[in-house]
């Protein structure tokens, strides 16, 4: 049975099929001992390498699901040669496991970490419209028309962004739910409006709520699993 190189990685534990692309791509990865293409495929038997490391298929670890609240500073990259504030070696779990998705190292707030590729991809993906919550902080008084411009949609990255729900909390602070994750894209909305962030906190992905002290992680509930996997039964993957 064959599967696509970033499939195997995938489900084998190793990382997320879009991190698997990127280590094809670096020519990090060799099938049978020759780097491939991207999209190559792997099959039954062939010996599969990351940075001449063996990974192969073994009985199915137990899928571990973490909800983390990563502090300013942390890095979200399972790189730990460039990043010393590599969020892996922050937390120090004591099995392999990768990012879903990034905040960038001035944000801080909840993330998810796991070992299941397939369910980042699912998380990931902008048209599955999976929520995102924000607390933020900007440096000057918002009114409602800036309320308005950002939930109506903002001109960044040549696109406009998706309606999104805003609600004001302070003179300079508001909430903001988006279904879409492009790059730094709170902080690019605002600056299209002349502001700029000063504070950024992930408060909630889907049905999980950050709860947990700056720093600390906690596993997902059953109940909390039970029901991301229903928010999940109809979504796409980032790549068939």
């Amino acid at each position: 049975m064959s599967a696509r190189i970033n499939k195997y990685l995938s489900e084998v534990g190793y990382c997320s099929r879009r991190e698997a692309d990127k280590l094809v791509e670096e020519g990090k990865v060799t099938i049978n001992g020759k780097i491939p293409e991207l999209g190559a495929k792997v099959e039954e038997g062939d010996q599969v390498e990351v940075e001449g490391q063996r990974i192969e298929k073994s009985t199915k670890e137990k899928n571990i699901y973490l909800a983390f609240n990563k502090p300013v500073g942390i890095v979200c990259t399972t790189d730990r040669r460039v990043e010393k504030d590599n969020i892996i070696d922050f937390i120090k779990y004591p099995t392999r496991i990768f990012p879903i998705g990034r905040l960038d190292k001035p944000s801080e707030g909840l993330i998810f970490l796991t070992n299941d590729g397939d369910i980042v991809n699912k998380i990931l993906r902008s048209r599955n419209n999976h929520e995102k919550e924000y607390i933020v902080g900007v440096n000057r008084p918002i009114n409602e028309d800036f309320i308005q411009s950002m939930s109506n949609g903002v001109k960044i990255l040549d696109t406009l962004t998706k309606n999104c729900f805003v609600k004001q909390l302070g003179p300079k602070k508001f909430k903001i739910i988006l279904t879409q994750g492009l790059n730094r894209q709170i902080r690019r909305m605002c600056e299209s409006l002349g502001y700029k962030v000063q504070t950024l906190k992930r408060v909630r992905i889907m049905n999980i709520k950050l709860d947990v002290p700056t720093g600390k992680y906690r596993e997902f509930t059953k109940e909390e699993i039970l029901k991301l996997n229903l928010l999940l039964e109809n979504s796409s993957k980032t790549f068939e």
